[in-house]
């Protein structure tokens, strides 16, 4: 993982894509030992306008313009201390912008960014933010009229498309795979307690309006989001 960025630095990525009303999301690649690996930025627009950055990306001039037409950014959401990279950057450039973070990752991740707080105070009753029992990462449940949206971090991994030897080599670390799990190393860096994180992918499972899961690393899950929970459930037992 390379170190945390001092300054703005853009890295491939693509266009900011519309995932719902007032959520959007932008791909982009982030340089591994074993190749490059794919990443994801959401942005949740609160009712107010003021919008919430999970897992900071920089982005080139003309996306980080349609950005901030898009709304102000307001809260930024460090999800875990793995995803630091581009987190003093942002709050160089947004010196309002709060920095949220999971109490257990803090010390981490304030090597790279002061913390405000691990809580996220929205305003909004439609977006919230949770510490993942057992773990040390946080995730945004946001609420729309056509379902609710799930958005995490490493605790899902999802990239299915893993092609040649980095591919080969992301599979043999755990990252990759042919359905979503929880990658191995991840499991062994920020879960702490696999009951308790299993039981909170049944409690989202059993949510009746779970439309899709947004995670960092790899496709959404969009086709049966709830069964996918469970068997991830099932697989720690």
């Amino acid at each position: 993982m390379p170190k945390p960025f001092t300054e703005w630095k853009v890295l491939d990525h693509g266009a900011l894509i519309p995932v719902d009303d007032d959520i959007l999301s932008v791909e982009g690649t982030i340089p591994m030992p074993v190749g490059n690996m794919r990443r994801r930025m959401t942005i949740v627009r609160l009712r107010d306008g003021r919008l919430v950055i999970y897992s900071a990306v920089s982005l080139d001039a003309d996306e980080m313009r349609e950005l901030e037409r898009y709304g102000k950014p307001a809260f930024l959401v460090v999800p875990n201390s793995h995803h630091r990279l581009d987190a003093k950057p942002w709050k160089d450039r947004y010196p309002d912008i709060e920095v949220i973070a999971p109490e257990g990752a803090r010390e981490k991740i304030e090597e790279a960014v002061p913390v405000d707080t691990s809580l996220g105070r929205f305003a909004d009753p439609d977006v919230a933010l949770l510490t993942v029992p057992g773990t040390q990462e946080v995730a945004l449940v946001v609420r729309r009229l056509s379902g609710t949206t799930l958005v995490i971090n490493d605790l899902i991994g999802n990239i299915r498309d893993a092609k040649g030897i980095g591919g080969w080599l992301l599979k043999w670390m755990g990252f990759a795979g042919s359905r979503p799990h929880v990658p191995g190393p991840v499991k062994r860096a920020i879960v702490k307690d696999t009951k308790a994180l299993a039981d909170q992918f049944r409690n989202w499972a059993d949510q009746p309006r779970l439309r899709r899961i947004l995670v960092s690393h790899g496709a959404s899950i969009e086709r049966d989001p709830k069964g996918a929970l469970r068997e991830l459930a099932a697989s720690l037992g």
